[in-house]
Parts: C-alpha cells; structure tokens; sequence
C-alpha cells in the first residue's frame, strides 16, 4: 500500500506548535493581566522561536505581494504589507479560554515597531539586562501576530479549510472573518474582510 501525501502549509505547523507551548505554560502560569509581566527561560525560548517565524512569514509576505521586494527589517515589512492589509493594524487575536483580546500589530499604526519585537531583540542581544522583557504578554502577543501574518500569507488555504488543524488556545477576529465547513464542522475556515479582500486581489492583478 503506498503512502499518499498531501502538501502541507509547514508555517501553520510550526504556529501550532508554538499555541502548545502555551498550553503547557498554562499549567504553571495563568495567562490573566496579573501575571503579564511574569518572565522565564521558557517563554524567552517561545518569544525568540516566535518572532523568528514572524521575521520569515513576513518577509515571505512582502515577497508574494512584491516579488522584486528586498524587504528584511520590520520597518519596511510593516509599509509593504500595511499598504495592502490596512485593516492589519487592527487586527485582533482571541484567548476565549483565559478571556484576552491581543492586538499585535497596533503599534503599527503608530509607524512604529511592536513592544514584543523590540523586547526579543533586547533579549537576543542584551539579556544581561533586558530578560525581563522576555515576559507572558510579549510572548502572548508575538504567536498572535505570527497568527494574523499567517492568515495573510495563507489566504486560500484558509478559505479551503486547509489550515487544520485549528490551534487550541488562539482564535482569529476581526478583520478575520471565521466559519466552518458544513461536511466537516470541527474545521474553521478563515476570510478576510471586504477591504482587505478588494486590496489583495487588486495587488494580484498588477
């Protein structure tokens, strides 16, 4: 009997991976605004695992969008990708377990970079005195943004239901639209909103 395989989108796989690693940190750390600022070796792991995916699906992004882009910092990803996806600024990620609204990419609007990316580079290159930056919400914060890049990036495959599957703790809002498949209930399908939507398919026909 041959074994069949069907292509994977391997960047989902690695966000789930990191959505388990905060169902594990769960156990010894509640994620409530009490603890935010409650940091560790374990999430200074998580954060930097994170923002690296963050740094390549970005980049992957700004490519797909602009295949002549030489994008590679997070200042020029954040024009390239905001002039399509306005509505990343945004862009809100739920925690319906533990009651948190995340809001990665706000500091987006302000033209400036977010918290979580300025705190995992102060730990990958000062840790002697920013660990403490390597904190539950910066760690929160990163994998959510890493999930809205994700449903940009993987637009069809959200729609399909291909993005399987779904992650335990993180739940995509607006300007995310979610629904399931009617033959398979259990699978979300992910849509953009309407703006985002005209800008996407705009871009694809330049």
């Amino acid at each position: 009997m041959n074994i069949q395989e069907t292509r994977m989108p391997h960047h989902w796989n690695y966000f789930l991976a990191l959505d388990d690693d905060v169902v594990r940190l769960s156990r010894y750390v509640e994620p409530a605004e009490e603890n935010f600022g409650t940091y560790s070796l374990e999430m200074a792991r998580v954060l930097a695992s994170a923002a690296s995916e963050v740094d390549v699906v970005a980049k992957q992004i700004c490519q797909k969008l602009n295949p002549d882009s030489t994008a590679d910092r997070m200042n020029v990803y954040r024009t390239e990708i905001a002039a399509v996806y306005p509505n990343i600024f945004d862009a809100q990620v739920y925690i319906p377990k533990f009651g948190l609204t995340l809001n990665p990419w706000a500091s987006w609007k302000e033209d400036a970079s977010p918290v979580w990316w300025k705190a995992n580079t102060n730990v990958k290159h000062q840790r002697h005195t920013h660990f403490s930056d390597a904190s539950l919400k910066n760690t929160l914060d990163a994998i959510a943004g890493l999930f809205v890049l994700l449903l940009y990036f993987y637009p069809e495959e959200g729609r399909n239901g291909q993005l399987s599957p779904n992650p335990s703790l993180f739940r995509a809002g607006p300007p995310f639209h979610t629904d399931s498949l009617a033959w398979q209930p259990h699978v979300t399908v992910y849509s953009l909103d309407s703006m985002d939507l005209v800008n996407q398919r705009l871009q694809a026909n330049l």
